[in-house]
């Protein structure tokens, strides 16, 4: 696919969630009481969800214009428009630590928390500088954009398209040239990002901040360390089944490409994997699957066959929501998204889902191809869209998901539904294949969904890292390729240099999307799935369960969503799951089958894993 990422525009959710394990015992504990500062405390709040529901809107709309027809005019308007949204998201947030300390209602408390640490990019309180930050942002994200690559034939191609070709070639000089070549247009973000670091720490340090990363980490209802080391605990839970993955990959690729190409030891060279950045490697399924796993069907195809157009796609993963009891999307979305990438003009193609009146006027925004990985992209984003509409009714500040990991697990949670079983329902399969062929179809996911977990990982980490000053700007590229090894064991295929900022060549980087949202997500997905499947009663292998046309599984998935982020994320994750806590274990039990077979296959191969 194009991305893994989910794709809410980073301007259409700048409030996000951020709250300390110590300000929720406060809440929790204080007894509400009715004094001046509470009553101020009281009516600022109000102030602020008006103001911010309005300005959201103007700032939706101008985002929304902006990627979808990019040239100097829009980039302003979208520049002017979050300069003033920002300006007002640090004077809110400034205001409201005035009040943190203070004895409030639960619900009040903890909008306010939210306010003070509502921002990802806090400016700092210099207009001047305010105006710097916004006018960065938004040339970052033009750069991305409007970035093409000319290949020696003359074609000047977009990302989708670049992408396509990673996807699709088994030629090493080709791949190489589109790698390459993709990564010549993060050259110039370079010193751009370097100078959003400066301002944003500022405006970080202006809020009581230490710096950005410890901002972003506090917005997990925890302390920041504590939210790290959460991070360590499921990627601990987790990490033996990629270093499975991985081993039994490189072991294919090198008899597909031998030594030269493709080592049989150490990290693997990123251009191999089928992707543009390496995330995900269901793209080399075709080299590396077992001979007796084909099951029999290419979804591709099967859309083709059935005459799946763009709007059909999208009307069938529709289908899915409504089968579970949702209400289906409006006709406003059907009229405002864009499916389609258009031949006249530039636009973010990144796929992206979008609430711009905060109520009913939710759409997307993705250039869909006719394959079957557009397929389940679009089954994810549509699972912002019916979130976004769960919670509609909730106050402004609570619209927005438990944690973002949340929002970004949703849709997946219903893709992980998108099994044999499903497809035959639908009409697009004639016969589910048996269970022999389960061993193939688990490695497909795998290498969508496990090799995808360090990537989800390492991202932020470099960033963090960046933020704190541990990584300093003369290191980016160096500390970019020391994580991606350290995590992924993928390797840059030629020599990179501080000359090159490969970070900008992944849309999250210079859009400002924070990335720990997926590999929560990827952990979330697999935990929701085990839970709402339990729910439909159904009694097979986990990976074979689908919950399409389950109203008692929808019921509770959406009594979860309705709740937007008005409760601490333990409190909505043990609505579906029972729990109030991520694990990642249901990811192993999904996979369990895989993981025997993958080891049984490296150790018959003789193979040293690991790097």
């Amino acid at each position: 696919m194009s991305s893994i990422s989910p794709r809410l525009s980073y301007l259409s959710l700048i409030v996000t969630l951020a709250i300390s394990t110590t300000a929720c015992n406060e809440q929790v504990n204080a007894a509400p009481v009715k004094s001046e500062p509470a009553a101020e405390a009281k009516q600022f709040i109000q102030d602020a969800e008006a103001n911010l529901a309005q300005l959201s809107i103007e700032q939706n709309r101008a985002e929304w214009i902006y990627s979808n027809f990019i040239t100097e005019d829009t980039a302003a308007l979208s520049a002017s428009v979050a300069e003033r949204q920002t300006a007002t998201s640090v004077r809110l947030a400034t205001k409201a630590a005035e009040f943190a300390m203070l004895p409030l209602e639960k619900d009040e408390q903890r909008k306010l928390n939210i306010l003070r640490s509502s921002l990802v990019l806090p400016a700092p309180l210099d207009p001047v500088k305010n105006a710097e930050l916004a006018n960065i942002s938004a040339e970052l994200n033009g750069l991305y954009g409007k970035g093409k690559y000319c290949l020696a034939d003359g074609r000047c191609l977009t990302q989708p398209e670049l992408s396509g070709i990673m996807g699709e070639s088994r030629d090493p000089a080709t791949l190489l040239d589109v790698w390459q070549g993709w990564r010549q247009i993060a050259k110039p973000m370079r010193p751009l990002f370097e100078r959003e670091v400066e301002l944003a720490n500022e405006g970080a340090k202006d809020l009581g901040y230490a710096n950005l990363s410890e901002l972003w980490r506090s917005q997990y209802d925890m302390a920041p360390d504590a939210f790290s080391a959460e991070l360590d605990r499921l990627w601990d839970q987790v990490q033996p089944l990629y270093e499975s993955l991985h081993c039994y990959v490189r072991g294919e690729l090198n008899q597909k490409y031998g030594d030269e190409v493709a080592p049989s030891s150490g990290a693997i060279p990123a251009h191999l994997l089928g992707n543009m950045w390496a995330q995900q490697w269901g793209n080399v399924y075709d080299m590396v699957a077992p001979e007796d796993a084909d099951p029999g069907y290419d979804v591709t195809e099967l859309l083709a066959k059935q005459g799946y157009d763009e709007h059909k796609m999208v009307k069938q993963a529709e289908g899915f929501f409504t089968s579970l009891g949702f209400e289906p999307l409006p006709d406003t979305f059907w009229r405002r998204s864009l499916f389609v990438q258009p031949k006249d003009r530039d636009v973010v193609c990144h796929a992206s889902a979008w609430d711009l009146d905060n109520l009913d006027d939710i759409r997307i925004k993705m250039c869909i191809q006719k394959t079957a990985e557009d397929f389940t992209v679009i089954h994810h984003e549509l699972g912002h869209n019916f979130y976004q509409r769960a919670y509609k009714n909730q106050p402004f500040i609570f619209k927005n998901s438990a944690n973002d990991g949340f929002h970004e697990a949703i849709g997946d949670t219903v893709a992980l539904s998108i099994t044999p079983n499903y497809l035959k329902q639908i009409g697009l399969l004639d016969e589910v294949p048996d269970a022999s062929k389960d061993i193939g179809l688990l490695l497909k996911q795998a290498l969508d969904k496990i090799a995808f977990l360090p990537f989800g990982l390492m991202i932020d980490q470099w960033r963090w890292k960046v933020f704190s000053g541990e990584i300093t700007p003369a290191q980016y590229n160096q500390a970019w390729w020391e994580l991606r090894e350290k995590y992924q064991g993928v390797k840059a295929p030629i020599a990179r240099s501080e000359a090159d900022f490969d970070p900008g060549a992944k849309y999250h980087v210079p859009g400002n999307v924070p990335y720990t949202r997926y590999f929560l997500a990827h952990i979330l997905q697999f935990q929701f799935h085990k839970a709402l499947c339990e729910i439909a009663g159904d009694k097979g292998p986990v990976h074979r369960c689908s919950i399409y046309g389950n109203k008692d599984a929808g019921a509770k998935l959406n009594a979860m969503l309705e709740m937007g982020q008005s409760q601490p994320w333990p409190e909505a994750l043990s609505v579906v799951t029972g729990s109030k806590e991520m694990d990642a274990s249901a990811v192993l039990d999904y996979f369990a089958p895989l993981k025997v077979w993958l080891d049984e296959q490296n150790q018959s191969a003789n193979r040293q894993c690991g790097w």
